[in-house]
């Protein structure tokens, strides 16, 4: 398996990432790794309609902010795995992933096999 492959694929994801994230708010500086979502300042608030739609707004930035976050984290943990020499082995059964399985999600932590046993986008 050519490894410098998914490590191109995965640095890149984690930069496209970021920035979505940055865009979207910032670091919290309080918690490591920790990002959050603010408001769009774009968004005027002289009436409950505006308001309201700011509020409705950073709830939806929110949202997206978190599911962000979890795949950042998926790939930063796919990159600690190529490091550690462990890149590309199912967690349930220790056993290869496919190849064509991490071309589409290079975060991917288990075979087909065990795609579900996990939870969430594995």
């Amino acid at each position: 398996m050519n490894t410098e492959h998914f490590k191109q694929k995965l640095e890149a994801e984690k930069a496209r990432l970021e920035e979505e994230l940055a865009a979207m708010g910032g670091r919290n500086s309080e918690v490591a790794g920790d990002w959050e979502a603010r408001p769009d300042d774009t968004i005027q608030t002289e009436s409950r309609e505006d308001v309201a739609d700011k509020f409705e707004d950073y709830e939806e930035r929110s949202a997206t902010n978190r599911n962000l976050e979890f795949r950042l984290k998926e790939v930063t943990d796919a990159l600690g795995k190529l490091a550690a020499g462990t890149y590309g082995t199912c967690e349930i059964s220790g056993e290869p992933i496919e190849e064509d399985r991490l071309e589409a999600n290079p975060a991917a932590r288990t075979c087909k096999k065990h795609l579900s046993d996990l939870g969430g986008s594995n």
